[in-house]
């Protein structure tokens, strides 16, 4: 399983609705909250390019904040991009 961080404030609401996403996909991420941490909100920044929260990581691809995540699952990239394998569908299984 690769390897995800996610850096956030305490009251964003857009880093609820990642950390939502991610937990109804039964995936655990590391958290790193910038708020008061000059340090990590530097390495935030250099390293998303973006001074937005959240910024996702999995592994070394930078998934986004939240809007590009969502995406990522609306279009089915996410899931491989977080190791979880493919269910087949109900009728491929009843074709069996």
């Amino acid at each position: 399983m690769p390897k995800v961080v996610m850096y956030t404030t305490t009251v964003c609401p857009y880093c609820i609705r990642a950390k939502n996403l991610l937990q109804r996909k039964g995936v655990s991420y590391e958290e790193f909250n910038i708020e008061l941490n000059h340090s990590l909100a530097q390495e935030c920044f250099t390293r998303s390019q973006r001074r937005t929260v959240p910024q996702i990581f999995i592994d070394d691809f930078h998934a986004g904040g939240y809007d590009d995540l969502a995406e990522l699952d609306a279009m089915g990239k996410l899931d491989g991009l977080l190791g979880i394998p493919e269910n087949p569908s109900e009728d491929s299984a009843s074709q069996i």
